[in-house]
């Protein structure tokens, strides 16, 4: 049921904003059983902050706080029926798919799903049963490289090269309570996850057909390479909570293949704490350290200094093929292959040559102070791999091959027949070589002062694999000499996987702790840019389970600069530009980078709120975006209209589409960030109370459980909202802080929080202790005007909003760098 309160917010200041959210009303959702719920008696006990690791110790059981028990339900083949908890989900199994218990590889209830067929061969398609009445989610390849969204609720919907899905059942309520818990066990909705995997040197990914029926397609990519019986080709699992379930299907695959660790398992490099700028979409290939210290320049100049420096593609040193004459080389550009290790000409220190990239290096960390310099390299050492017989590279054995293409790929990208790979080759190095190569690349940028490597084109080693054992062979020997390398070179795991959407390689990945989230960001392409945001949300989903997703560098000065510049806060991924010198936007950087060039940075990758799972909002001309993130005390939500433009079956290319231009309604609820329980200092006894501050509105209000908060946004419009669940203190005080609210991500600023709550007979009633990292405007909700503020040892001043509740004052300046941060003392 709904029904309407009045709220504490001037509605008539949001009602002027055109782009408002809707903050003058909001609802409560609940079930008959529980009509309304008190927000304002409670009992009050102290918990841990919310942290990464404690996320991983309680995934199985992370809904506890609020009543609801995470299960697995038993899947299982029975009668021709794939079932989960005696829902059927795939119907008409054939006889030649085989299952097998997944018990043996942990505390969890799954199934493994195999096929036997009639004869060998390197690549079979198999059904699995047709899928109908249900909504899923599926992440597939609609290139090489990388992959994206796709909605639907029947068999046929289910592109090519899928390689993540989940699965909705639609036995009992779509969503029970505000945030789908409650309900007895029977009426829960259950989440499936299909995970095909890498059987011996086969891949497997799934599609569906015209009748309606899911596939499982496996391929070698050698013809040699052949087998008849699959028994652990893909991994089916299911759960309550799709988040955790999710992450622990993951952690079963892992245990059983034994080749690749998740996420929380690896070391994030420091570039993730702080702002950084990348040279490719300010320069391209021409970059040169002249530009490179130029951009460096711009922006410690305006106030938002750079920390990192990634100087992408054009260092290296590159040629094409020898051409027998002029007429070949004006019908098709020479793909460039690399001649060296070292830089070439442009990075060279023009008095002494023999100075090479570590002079700018050197000028970006000691003139700019930054802490990480990493560099651009394709996995193959460039586009065109190695050139066969330059005598400086002829240990490494470069021969030409040409890319065989999966018939999956080639349908969804049939531009890639025009490629130069495909029509000139690639130098590739033997893979008995390829440590050696990487470690004599990696070796001598680390020698001249490179932190780390961006290694781009990966997911073009599955076409290479012909008369070399096959795709997942070439794959797993070129990974294993990359992760050796980077362990080696770079002590802080300075790698960024990129161009690297191939399940090959998500299974055989142990060391690298970052991978781009999706197709490039492209500032001239209008159709791309709500297209981005929703690919890095949803692709998150899965990524996110191997390595901390990175959602691209993006341009500040740009019409969709803040659209982008606040998703990449909320991210919890790398946070940097590729502005051109002097092209910047400084009160929008001002919003993401503090004045020393930290950063506040989510804990989590971001990923779309639960209710927004299976919901399109790039298509459905209905639904907005909600992607959820989380910091230590606070959470953190994004609302985007992405609708407008997404990738077309028929065309197979990024279209837009109609869509209408009014705005588009949503709502949003405090348990609509997943772990927000985690958040609360008092989870036993938290309400479910919530602080809502919305960062462009600059409004404040608070959400009793359950309800919610509409917010309406026009096509490439956002709102960010920082989430602090509400603590009640003696009398009926409450308190929530909210952190740095001039910044996206402000609660992000909170890197401390105790309560000190005072007996009857004192005339305050409690003391609030924040440690704060940054400077700015720190705000924070409370129920009554507080008696006074202290800064350290000194009392501030500061403001009250009586119709709110919200108290601000100013932090001057960034802590001393011995101190982590502000001790700010509020006594209420």
């Amino acid at each position: 049921m709904f029904c309407r309160l009045s709220c504490p917010i001037n509605s008539t200041s949001i009602a002027n904003n055109s782009t408002s959210v809707l903050c003058a009303r909001y609802f409560f959702f609940s079930s008959s059983s529980n009509r309304f719920r008190s927000h304002g008696s409670s009992r009050i006990f102290h918990n841990p902050a919310f942290s990464p690791k404690s996320y991983y110790k309680k995934v199985e059981v992370v809904e506890r706080e609020r009543g609801e028990m995470t299960i697995s339900p038993a899947v299982k083949i029975s009668d021709r029926k794939l079932q989960v908890k005696e829902r059927t989900i795939l119907a008409g199994v054939p006889d030649n798919v085989v299952t097998t218990s997944a018990s043996a590889e942990g505390p969890v209830e799954g199934v493994f799903i195999g096929a036997e067929f009639n004869e060998e061969n390197s690549r079979h398609v198999v059904s699995l049963g047709s899928l109908r009445d249900v909504r899923f989610m599926a992440c597939f390849r609609f290139k090489l490289w990388w992959m994206a969204q796709r909605m639907g609720d029947r068999g046929k919907d289910i592109p090519l090269e899928t390689q993540f899905l989940l699965v909705e059942s639609k036995d009992g309520p779509s969503h029970i309570g505000s945030d789908g818990t409650g309900g007895d066990e029977g009426n829960q909705v259950v989440y499936t996850v299909f995970l095909p995997l890498i059987e011996g040197p086969f891949r497997a990914c799934l599609q569906g057909n015209a009748e309606d029926e899911l596939e499982l397609c496996l391929e070698s990519g050698d013809g040699d390479t052949k087998a008849s019986s699959f028994t652990h080709a893909l991994f089916i699992m299911a759960g309550t909570d799709p988040f955790a379930t999710i992450t622990n299907a993951i952690r079963a695959v892992k245990l059983h293949l034994k080749t690749f660790r998740q996420r929380h398992e690896k070391k994030l490099p420091g570039i993730v704490d702080y702002f950084g700028w990348c040279t490719w979409d300010a320069f391209y290939k021409e970059v040169n350290q002249e530009g490179v210290e130029a951009g460096l320049a711009s922006l410690t100049a305006g106030g938002a200094p750079s920390k990192f420096v990634i100087i992408d593609d054009g260092w290296q040193s590159v040629e094409g093929d020898p051409v027998p004459d002029q007429n070949y080389k004006d019908q098709q550009p020479l793909i460039q292959r690399l001649t060296g290790i070292k830089e070439n000409q442009k990075f060279q220190k023009k008095d002494d040559p023999s100075v090479g990239i570590k002079n700018i290096v050197n000028i970006a960390k000691e003139k700019y102070g930054l802490k990480y310099v990493y560099v651009w390299h394709a996995i193959t050492g460039y586009w065109g791999g190695v050139r066969p017989g330059v005598e400086d590279m002829k240990e490494y054995g470069s021969a030409v091959k040409y890319p065989e293409v999966s018939k999956g790929v080639m349908e969804n990208e049939p531009l890639w027949k025009n490629e130069a790979m495909a029509i000139q080759g690639l130098g590739l190095v033997n893979p008995k070589n390829a440590y050696k190569f990487f470690s004599d690349l990696h070796s001598y940028l680390a020698g001249n002062g490179i932190d780390g490597v961006k290694v781009d084109v990966q997911c073009i080693l599955e076409t290479l694999g012909a008369g070399l054992g096959g795709r997942v062979e070439i794959t797993r020997q070129y990974h294993q000499a990359l992760d050796a390398s980077v362990a080696r070179n770079f002590p802080d795991n300075g790698c960024i996987a990129c161009m690297s959407h191939n399940t090959d390689a998500l299974y055989c990945s142990k060391q690298t702790a970052i991978v781009r989230a999706s197709d490039d960001y492209y500032p001239r392409d209008p159709i791309s840019h709500t297209i981005h945001i929703a690919t890095v949300a949803y692709n998150s989903v899965f990524l996110g389970e191997f390595m901390q997703p990175d959602w691209d560098m993006f341009h500040s000065l740009h019409p969709a600069g803040e659209y982008h510049g606040s998703a990449r806060a909320i991210s919890g991924g790398p946070l940097y530009v590729s502005d051109a010198p002097g092209n910047h936007n400084f009160d929008l950087l001002k919003k993401l980078v503090l004045p020393d060039g930290s950063i506040l940075r989510a804990r989590l990758p971001g990923r779309p709120t639960r209710d927004c799972l299976f919901s399109d909002p790039t298509r459905d001309c209905v639904s907005l975006l909600k992607i959820w993130n989380m910091n230590k005390y606070t959470g953190v939500l994004g609302v985007y209209n992405c609708q407008g433009a997404a990738w077309s079956t028929m065309e197979r290319k990024n279209t837009f589409h109609h869509t209408g231009t009014d705005a588009l309604t949503g709502f949003i609820r405090g348990h609509d960030v997943h772990l927000i329980t985690e958040a609360a200092t008092d989870p036993d006894s938290w309400t479910g109370s919530c602080a809502v501050y919305c960062h462009r509105s600059a409004e404040l209000v608070t959400l009793p459980s359950n309800a919610a908060l509409p917010v309406s946004l026009k096509v490439l419009e956002y709102e960010v909202f920082t989430v602090t669940p509400i603590r009640v203190l003696a009398q009926g005080s409450r308190f929530a802080p909210l952190g740095l609210i001039q910044m996206f991500n402000a609660g992000g600023a909170i890197q401390g929080l105790r309560y000190e709550v005072f007996n009857g007979s004192s005339e305050s009633v409690g003391k609030v202790y924040v440690e704060v990292k940054g400077c700015g405007k720190f705000g924070a909700y409370s129920s009554a005007k507080p008696k006074r503020v202290t800064i350290g040892s000194n009392e501030t001043e500061y403001t009250y909003d009586w119709e709110s509740g919200l108290v601000s004052f100013t932090l001057d300046q960034t802590p001393e760098e011995n101190q982590k941060g502000h001790i700010v003392e509020v006594e209420l």
